[in-house]
């Protein structure tokens, strides 16, 4: 048990604002605050930084689909080279291409009429407005003109890993501010488990009635299990929880859980969901060590991570 002494022994100090401050330098001041979710952000940044550091980890990037419709997606896309792999859902591919082909979003708001909306032929995705032109039909004619040039491609396989046909997209695209491009010009592997939930796995499947095309989702499961066994240590920054969080800390407990991890989330623990369970259930689980250097940073990451990867230059 911790003497009174050592369980008091970080003051509260005042953050002291001035003009020019820099990023890194309000972080800094940030550190003996005890300012509630800013405490586990400066944390979580302190982690973030020697998991990138240790060269000797194996660090994932998860995050869901619908913070890559916001200008998140421009920092997402600059801060692809400092991981080894992405972990991610169906949508991240359509908003991407979407947008990396000129799809415009709008700024909207949460209280919008929302059958005004569907009569104007405009979806609200929370406080972004995407008229339907914008996304549905400029994302089928990018698919097609991707899809045929891969299927035409003397390289053609007939049958692709999520993965193996992500990295093939990427290399079509041009937009460097896309996370796809990103992801295949640093060689950084984007893992989909739920590539068909959505408008990129519904063009899948008309593409595959009238092509010889298969899609193997297995593949990468036991790409994802070679790289549980195969590396000592883990780390990952994971946004959100669903699908893309699981993938991740399911299969790092074959190797004895991650060593490094943050999460933020804005999810509340208390209805038993994986979007709100803090990391510290997942050591129950084995799916990070005991002696894990980990955080939940409680908050929206349109606001956090931004800030994070200032802080250490990521951006």
């Amino acid at each position: 048990m911790p003497s009174k002494k050592d369980v008091l022994k970080r003051p509260v100090k005042d953050i002291r604002l001035k003009k020019g401050m820099k990023v890194a330098e309000l972080i800094g001041s940030m550190d003996s605050i005890g300012g509630f979710s800013a405490q586990h952000m400066v944390h979580g940044i302190k982690i973030l930084r020697k998991m990138i550091d240790d060269k000797k980890s194996f660090n994932f990037l998860s995050f869901p689909a619908d913070i890559v419709s916001t200008g998140l997606r421009g920092v997402l896309a600059s801060s692809v080279k400092y991981f080894d792999a992405i972990i991610t859902t169906c949508g991240t591919l359509d908003h991407d291409i979407a947008r990396s082909i000129g799809g415009e979003y709008s700024l909207g708001s949460f209280n919008a009429d929302d059958s005004q909306l569907h009569k104007m032929g405009i979806y609200r995705l929370g406080n972004v407005f995407i008229e339907n032109k914008e996304y549905g039909q400029k994302l089928e004619n990018a698919f097609t003109r991707i899809m045929n040039d891969i299927y035409k491609s003397k390289d053609y396989k007939k049958e692709y890993s999520a993965s193996e046909l992500i990295y093939e997209f990427g290399k079509r695209m041009t937009d460097n501010n896309s996370i796809v491009r990103q992801a295949y010009l640093n060689n950084v592997p984007i893992f989909n488990p739920g590539i068909l939930d959505g408008a990129f796995g519904t063009q899948l499947s008309i593409f595959s009635q009238n092509h010889d095309f298969k899609l193997n989702l297995i593949r990468d499961e036991l790409k994802l299990s070679d790289i549980s066994f195969d590396n000592k240590t883990t780390g990952a920054l994971m946004i959100g929880g669903g699908i893309s969080k699981h993938h991740v800390i399911w299969w790092n407990q074959f190797k004895g859980g991650l060593d490094y991890a943050v999460y933020i989330t804005t999810a509340t623990q208390y209805d038993g969901s994986l979007s709100g369970a803090r990391l510290t259930e997942a050591v129950s689980w084995g799916k990070i060590k005991e002696k894990a250097d980990y955080t939940t940073i409680d908050g929206d990451a349109t606001i956090i991570l931004p800030i994070m990867f200032s802080a250490i230059d990521l951006v």
